[in-house]
């Protein structure tokens, strides 16, 4: 039977991939890889848009934390809380840490999945915001974002030009909140 649960672990920010590195060194060392399943970064790909260059890199849907799928035994626990930049457990009572609901588990999962197949913007908008045109010919205009279409990376903003109000499309490269 497998016992494995999913645990949230603590760590440095900006060390979750050495932390996981050194995890997976000391769990081969220590031959308990039969308690140990997957350990995840929780991240994401993001588009991003610079001087008209798309660049896609990724993005830490949690930053500071990693997921370990473990049978938690004494080793175990003892094994990951001694690992250099681990600061503890998330939600643990005393030396017991509460392990994640299936349901967490399959939604932080489909969000990873999800972020890979199709990367999300960096900045993200909403309806009703106001932001400046930073490219093309309405530059330094200020307008209303309308609407908003992810898939394609285009936002429709509605500037005031001659005292009407005018929808524009334009890339998510060309404006910027303010």
């Amino acid at each position: 039977m497998d016992n494995k649960r999913w645990y949230v672990v603590h760590v440095s920010s900006g060390m979750e991939k050495n932390v996981l590195k050194t995890i997976n060194d000391r769990i081969d060392q220590s031959g308990l890889s039969s308690f140990f399943g997957k350990i995840l970064i929780p991240s994401e790909e993001v588009i991003d848009i610079k001087n008209g260059q798309k660049s896609i890199s990724e993005r830490r849907i949690f930053p500071g934390y990693v997921l370990i799928e473990m049978e938690l035994t004494d080793e175990t626990w003892h094994l990951i809380k001694s690992t250099n930049r681990v600061t503890g457990f998330l939600g643990s009572s005393g030396n017991k840490p509460t392990p994640l609901y299936k349901g967490e588990v399959e939604k932080i999962l489909s969000q990873i999945e999800e972020g890979f197949e199709k990367p999300r913007p960096k900045i993200l908008f909403e309806v009703g915001e106001t932001v400046r045109v930073k490219d093309g010919p309405f530059a330094d205009f200020n307008g209303n974002v309308e609407e908003i279409n992810y898939e394609k990376n285009k936002i429709r903003v509605s500037v005031t030009i001659f005292g009407r109000s005018t929808p524009i499309e334009l890339d998510f490269g060309q404006v910027e909140k303010t």
